[in-house]
């Protein structure tokens, strides 16, 4: 079985490319580039199986990160495409996703895994 620590590195640098995917990037122009909105819906693909392979005793050690929302966004953009709401998206990526990694930071930071 694949070791925690490497998932978690999975959504640090899945998160970065948002962050530079976005950068200088407003609202406007990404909800209107569908290659970007592909590219990034990409990456919060990847962070959304990489949080569902953490193990349930993970979860249950950090409850300050809402696994189950990350994963269910995951099960929409790969299950229900054309559900996906591109404006909660957006908050998805200049928001949740910078907030995810400084705490996924902290955790690679603080624990031996």
């Amino acid at each position: 079985m694949r070791r925690e620590r490497l998932y978690l590195a999975d959504i640090v640098e899945a998160a970065d490319s948002i962050r530079g995917f976005v950068e200088g990037v407003s609202e406007t122009e990404f909800l209107a580039n569908d290659l970007l909105q592909s590219a990034v819906l990409q990456k919060l693909t990847i962070i959304g199986e990489a949080a569902s392979r953490l193990s349930r005793g993970f979860w249950d050690a950090h409850p300050e990160i809402e696994w189950r929302d990350i994963v269910g966004f995951r099960n929409i953009a790969v299950h229900a495409y054309f559900a996906v709401e591109w404006p909660i998206v957006w908050i998805a990526v200049t928001e949740d996703a910078p907030a995810l990694r400084d705490k996924i930071s902290v955790i690679l930071d603080r624990e031996p895994l």
